[in-house]
């Protein structure tokens, strides 16, 4: 099955003032380059909000497909791709005008969506129908190559450093799925902690962690061996949901959304080293390239939430819409 697109119609300088809210220091941006434009998801709105990081207000609200949940951008850099999850669409926005690019429809349920590292393969799950997506992509087409029964409500996606196995969780069946991804086939399943969300991979591809909504913290599997093997559950706080690497090849964030904190994990000791207040149930993050702030919605209270990860404080909190979930930011740290 092939799907064809419709074609319709630096990073911050360097802080040099502060700026005060609440008793809080934020750097505003000299501009030696126009800094590019923060989208933040609102899933029960069917939009995104697009927030320039120089006034910290919202210069635009695009509308998408019905539920827009995750974002991913395309190995040429040229489009942020929204997947809308009601509308069973993908939506194409340049990263920095934010200008709607293209739309293609035909994409059963993408909650959540991911590339392979090769770039040939793109990856989605269907949230609501249970299974996972498998596309062949040619940098301008997506071909459905093959779509996989799994358990009940698949939620995030992983994908190793070779571009040879996929792993995906399973929320409400409590589940991890392999799927081998040269040959689309499904290769292990077994149980996890309550309602597994995110997953993470290390860049040496030996150890995976799983977010644990159900639970208190993040379960670390050692993936290098024939099959996954739990070896240890880090507590970082109730809720644990989602990840993001903080650019070191060290160390990931992951938010609690019931604890509201974000946890900074040391993945070669595989404890916590940092704790970071973040209110109204934080969801997804994305980091700014040096490291300093982290962007992460505030899931409860309509507002995507800037935190300093120098002084572990918040520092700012921008209004957007209705249940707000992925951030993202073309100035941003590495994922690993």
């Amino acid at each position: 099955m092939l799907f064809f697109f419709r074609f319709p119609v630096r990073f911050f300088a360097h802080l040099s003032t502060a700026l005060v809210l609440g008793g809080a220091a934020l750097g505003s941006f000299s501009a030696h380059a126009q800094p590019h434009p923060i989208f933040v998801m609102n899933s029960l709105e069917a939009s995104v909000s697009v927030i320039d990081p120089t006034s910290w207000q919202e210069t635009k609200r695009i509308p998408t497909g019905k539920e827009p949940h995750h974002m991913y951008l395309t190995p040429d850099e040229k489009s942020l791709i929204i997947a809308n999850a009601l509308s069973d669409s993908l939506l194409f926005v340049d990263p920095k005008t934010a200008e709607v690019q293209r739309t293609v429809h035909g994409i059963l349920d993408p909650y959540q969506l991911r590339f392979s590292p090769d770039m040939k393969w793109f990856v989605t799950v269907a949230n609501r129908l249970n299974h996972v997506d498998i596309y062949r992509w040619d940098g301008v087409n997506l071909a459905l190559a093959k779509r996989i029964g799994t358990g009940k409500t698949p939620s995030h996606l992983w994908i190793d450093s070779k571009s040879s196995t996929v792993f995906a969780t399973m929320q409400d069946s409590d589940e991890l799925v392999v799927i081998d991804l040269p040959t689309q086939t499904l290769k292990w399943r077994g149980k996890t902690g309550a309602m597994p969300a995110d997953v993470f991979g290390t860049p040496d591809d030996k150890f995976l962690l799983i977010g644990l909504t159900g639970g208190e913290g993040v379960e670390v599997y050692d993936v290098a061996g024939h099959e996954p093997r739990l070896v240890k559950t880090i507590k970082t706080g109730q809720g644990a949901h989602a990840f993001r690497g903080a650019g070191d090849k060290r160390h990931v964030f992951v938010s609690n959304r019931v604890a509201n904190t974000i946890s900074k994990i040391d993945y070669q000791t595989m404890t916590v080293v940092e704790n970071y207040p973040a209110p109204s149930g934080p969801d997804c993050m994305d980091l700014t390239a040096d490291g300093h702030f982290i962007y992460v919605a505030s899931r409860w209270a309509k507002k995507m939430t800037v935190i300093d990860t120098r002084t572990r404080q918040v520092v700012r909190q921008v209004n957007v819409g209705k249940s707000p979930h992925g951030v993202w930011t073309l100035d941003h740290a590495a994922r690993q």
